[in-house]
Parts: C-alpha cells; structure tokens; sequence
C-alpha cells in the first residue's frame, strides 16, 4: 500500500501537472478510438503497452479477456460495456488482446484445479468454445506449445462472440466498426496482430491488413 500512495502523489504532482490541459479537457467527455478488452493480469497495461493517452482507450477487463456470447451473461458488465463503448462512444475499432502466461487459460485447460473456486469455474464456461477447438484440433500439443495454443484460439473465439452482440454486428455492417485480435508476449514486450489474409498472428511488422476481420475456418495458429 505504501508504493501506491507514493505514486498517487507523484502522480498528482507529477503527471497531471505535465498534462493538466489533456485531463482539462478530458472533463468535458470522453471520445477513446477503441474499445480495448484484455485480462485483469495484473502484469498486463493496456496504456502502457500501446502509449496511449488517458481518454484513447475504452477498457473492459476479466479474467481470461472473455466475451459471453449476447444473452448468456446479461447480467455481467461485459454486455453493458460492450453496447455502451460502441452505442454511446461510437468506437471504431474492437480489440480482443490475450497475454503470454495467461492463468486464465491454464485453469481453462486443466479445469480440474478449479473445485475450490466455483466461481472462476462458472465464468470460464464462456470459454468452452476455445476449450473444444483445443480438444478437438490439438490433442498432440502439451504445455507450453499447448497453452500458447489456447491463447491465440480463445481471441479468436472472443472475437466471434462479440458478433453475436446487436449492436456489435450492426455496426461491423454499416462498416463503422473493426474487429481485431492481439497477442501481446510479456517476456519480449512483443504484441502479434491477426492477419485474416495469412491465417496466424504475426508480428505487427508483418500485418499485411489489420483491418480484415478474423476468420475461425482459417488456419490461424502461428
């Protein structure tokens, strides 16, 4: 607790004195150019990764960066943030970013470590799609090979669930919203981007078209 009060009044004394007109401004409404969902690792910074600025970034966080499919968790705050972010921000772009190391999908696959937590376990059935592409199409993988696996196939199965949303797939139809999948590898500071035309991740560097839509029918595996 000491280290964060310290940095709350650096913070204060520090950075938004460095950008009191940005925060100023930020009062009057907010305007972020994407809706950014990741995992609540504490290890993983969506503004520190991409160096965006405090009003860019709309940020929806669980364990496992998951997305019930619309009408399987009403109840939650992922539907709600999800219709707010694209009805009332108008964002133009939807990223679903997965993390190397990610504990969320270890307990996926080895679900039986999770009979002391019934919770978590109920929440991770929102990734049984994921956990049935693994079982079906990756039974010859093991650890970590297995695990990086499961990382990338479970953003790409967030990505189809968020297009059972209403206001998600009305949106990718009028072509006023995209839909992208990121996988950022803590150990390299690396972030890989799908590539719908290659069918796999890659690196930022190698994206041939970041705004195609992922497709599941593809090989998509790097």
């Amino acid at each position: 607790m000491r280290k964060l009060i310290h940095g709350l009044h650096h913070f204060k004394n520090e950075v938004f004195a460095s950008k009191r007109e940005l925060f100023e401004r930020l009062v009057q409404g907010q305007q972020p150019d994407a809706l950014f969902i990741t995992c609540a690792d504490s290890r993983i910074l969506p503004h520190l990764i991409t160096q965006a600025d405090p009003g860019d970034l709309f940020v929806l966080r669980n364990l496992g960066n998951i997305v019930p499919a619309y009408g399987a968790d009403m109840e939650g705050a992922a539907a709600s943030t999800i219709e707010f972010a694209v009805k009332a921000l108008g964002v133009k772009d939807i990223i679903v970013c997965g993390h190397s190391h990610c504990g969320a999908m270890m307990a996926m696959l080895d679900g039986a470590s999770l009979t002391d937590m019934p919770l978590v376990k109920k929440w991770l059935v929102h990734a049984d799609a994921t956990r049935a592409i693994i079982r079906e199409n990756y039974a010859h993988l093991t650890d970590e090979h297995l695990l990086n696996v499961a990382i990338q196939e479970n953003v790409l199965s967030q990505l189809e669930s968020l297009k059972t949303h209403p206001v998600v797939a009305a949106a990718i139809g009028r072509g006023e919203l995209a839909l992208r999948g990121w996988v950022y590898k803590m150990e390299t500071g690396e972030v890989f981007a799908y590539d719908a035309e290659e069918g796999q991740f890659l690196p930022f560097a190698e994206v041939q078209s970041v705004s195609r839509l992922p497709s599941l029918s593809a090989t998509h595996v790097a």
